[in-house]
């Protein structure tokens, strides 16, 4: 005997149905416009930066900017060599992976291989806590606490230098490597761990030798994404590192970034659209080729070393 369905009841159902292919044409659109919004942004930021590039390298030769090693452009006679201003960046880099890597590489190991479930719940989100510190807040942590230490160890050093602002960059980026190496870390199947465990292996041997190697494109992915966080860092390295624009070799002398150089001249006193305003637009490129080039260097890295489980 059939059942006759009433006409409410296949009124609603189909009320359900229309909203639900409604939300299923709906939602997909809105998404795709935010994805639209963050690609357009992005566009829009690279294109302000050639454009206002071109205007600096029609008034300035493109050898001179990447060949030189004075950069004076605020006196006379300008000089508008970049090489001080990268030689400065990354000497900082440099001190603060010294710093960061060790450190952060370790800790992650000791969270995914060695901590108990209780100590890693309560030591990660501590860890974690010094990447919500406010950047300036280093910066006169690294000017006030720091180089005293320093100079009080080698006392040559001078107040703005580079080791002090490199140092706490280092410890800035601590929590991004290590959190991020160790959920690359943790994601290593235990089926390995427990196949090593059963020939004989010890944990650090199955920590170094068998995770480690495992889980390295996520690590190397937490380096590249901390190393750029370093060389883009502004406030630390302009209040601790100086505003020398000097060709940086020793670490205990002070220095200018690209950052701390796009801070200095965007405080108002250059004159709008002059060739000294627009050396801000070819340093900022210079920025962006760096970190675009390490990006695509690491995500070669990851490819070629990724594993498939």
């Amino acid at each position: 005997m059939d059942k006759k369905v009433s006409p409410q009841l296949t009124k609603v159902n189909y009320k359900k149905k229309k909203n639900v292919l409604s939300s299923d044409v709906l939602i997909p659109k809105i998404l795709a416009f935010f994805a639209v919004i963050s690609i357009m942004t992005t566009v829009g930021i690279v294109l302000i930066l050639i454009v206002e590039s071109f205007g600096f390298f029609r008034e300035v030769p493109f050898w001179e900017f990447i060949s030189g090693i004075q950069w004076t452009p605020l006196f006379e006679p300008p000089q508008y060599g970049i090489l001080p201003l990268i030689s400065g960046t990354l000497l900082i880099t440099l001190i603060a992976s010294a710093v960061a890597i060790p450190i952060g590489l370790g800790s992650a190991i000791y969270l995914s291989e060695y901590a108990p479930a209780k100590v890693r719940n309560i030591v990660k989100p501590i860890l974690e806590i010094l990447a919500g510190i406010p950047t300036i807040v280093y910066g006169f942590f690294a000017l006030t606490f720091v180089t005293p230490v320093l100079r009080f160890i080698i006392p040559q050093t001078e107040i703005f230098n580079a080791l002090s602002a490199g140092i706490v960059v280092g410890i800035m980026i601590i929590p991004i490597i290590s959190s991020l190496s160790e959920d690359a870390m943790v994601a290593v199947p235990t089926a390995l761990r427990n196949g090593a465990y059963a020939l004989g292996s010890t944990r650090l041997e199955v920590a170094l030798k068998i995770v480690v190697p495992a889980a390295f494109s996520g690590i190397v992915a937490s380096f590249v994404l901390g190393l750029s966080r370093a060389i883009g860092e502004t406030m630390i390295v302009t209040l601790a590192a100086g505003n020398m624009a000097v060709m940086a070799y020793n670490p205990l002398q002070s220095l200018q970034t690209l950052t701390a150089y796009i801070v200095s001249v965007s405080s108002g006193d250059t004159r709008y659209g002059s060739i000294e305003y627009l050396t801000i637009y070819a340093v900022g490129m210079t920025l962006f080729v760096m970190t675009l080039a390490m990006n695509i260097l690491a995500s070669y890295i990851s490819r070629k070393f990724r594993e498939e489980y």
